[in-house]
Formats: C-alpha cells, sequence, structure tokens
C-alpha cells in the first residue's frame, strides 16, 4: 500500500479536487482540510482529515452526506480510471 499526501503526485487528481471543493464548502474551518491518498491495486482510498468540530457536517445525520460526497467522488475516479473510496479519519 502506498501513501501520498501531495497534490502533484496524486493518482487520481479529478477525484482529489472534487473531493476537496465539497468537503471545504461543508466545514466550518476550509483551511483545516486534508486529503491524504492511499493506493492499493486498482483501488485509491482518500482520507479526509478536518478540524475537530467539523467531521460531523461532513458525515451528517445517518451518513447521507458523506454518501453523497462518495457517490459524486466515486464518479469523479472514474474519468482518472481508478476506483476511488472516501473515508472522513478522526483526528
Amino acid at each position: 500500500m502506498t501513501s501520498v499526501d501531495t497534490a502533484e503526485s496524486t493518482t487520481v487528481p479529478t477525484a482529489r479536487a472534487v473531493l476537496i471543493h465539497i468537503v471545504s464548502s461543508i466545514v466550518s474551518s476550509p483551511q483545516e482540510v486534508v486529503v491524504n491518498e492511499e493506493t492499493s491495486g486498482t483501488v485509491t482510498k482518500l482520507l479526509v482529515h478536518v478540524a475537530d468540530g467539523d467531521a460531523g457536517r461532513v458525515i451528517g445525520k445517518r451518513g447521507r452526506v458523506i454518501n453523497s460526497v462518495r457517490t459524486v467522488v466515486a464518479a469523479a475516479g472514474t474519468k482518472d480510471g481508478r476506483t476511488v473510496e472516501v473515508d472522513v479519519v478522526d483526528s
């Protein structure tokens, strides 16, 4: 498994940009949004780190917001030719 945390060396630039844009629009501290990347085979996992109080905003009631984000980012990942998964990491 490979871990990447810089935008220049990403394997899914479109999906990463879409994820950062959406999450930054949702949270109250957009400057603290960090997306790390783990690649394994044909699957790329994007790990979203947000400020302490913003995780609930990203997840939403019953996970509805994060599920919608996952759907949109997965669609963007197809443009990059990769399967993309999104997880919110507790800080």
